[in-house]
Order: C-alpha cells, then structure tokens, then sequence
C-alpha cells in the first residue's frame, strides 16, 4: 500500500508541475484545493486568509475519512466545518504526511 501512496503521489505532482510548472509540497496542493472549494482565483491574499485556505483544503481532503464535516458558508462565501472525530495524538511527521497524500490523491481523483 505504502507503494502505491508513493506511485500516486508522484503522478500528483507531475499533474500539478504540468499545471503550475512546479513541484508542489503537500501544503501548497492543500492551498490549491482550498482555491478551488473557496470559488476564487489566487489573489493577493493576508497570510492569515492563506492559512484559513490551507485548512478549508485540509478540511475537504479529510471528509471522506470521517474528520470534518462541511456545515454550511458564511455571508462572505466562505466555508465552515465541523470537526467529527479527533485526529490520532500520534498524527505528526511521516503518519500525518501520508494521509494527507492519500487524501488529496482521492479528492483530485473524484
């Protein structure tokens, strides 16, 4: 399994250089992501407002898993989410890399 996790990572990546002609880390594909649920295009953006993205995208990768549930979108367009079940207290490092991975592989291939 950990195999394939890598296999289709790297076809991520060559998506995303193809697309954005660079290799993207996991964080700026959650940036991504966090765009396209928003509905805007990049614009200049507070570094507060881009981490508030990074976490919309996080949060739609990890509904599937049972983590988040999206619970409606504020007056300025803006979706909210309810956290369901705790992330593991050992979710750093390799653990937590790996599942993002695996998460944004499945959302990108809905």
């Amino acid at each position: 399994m950990e195999m394939d996790i890598n296999i289709e990572w790297i076809k991520v990546q060559l998506l995303m250089r193809k697309r954005f002609d660079e290799v993207l880390d996991v964080t700026s594909i959650l940036y991504i992501i966090g765009l396209q649920e928003l509905g805007k295009n990049h614009q200049p953006l507070k570094k507060e407002q881009k981490i508030d993205i990074i976490h919309i995208g996080t949060c739609t990768v990890l509904i599937p898993y049972g983590y988040y549930q999206k619970i409606g979108i504020d007056d300025d367009g803006w979706p909210h989410f309810k956290n369901i079940k705790k992330l593991p207290n050992n979710f750093v490092g390799e653990l937590q890399e790996n599942l993002m991975k695996k998460a944004i592989i499945e959302y990108l291939s809905l």
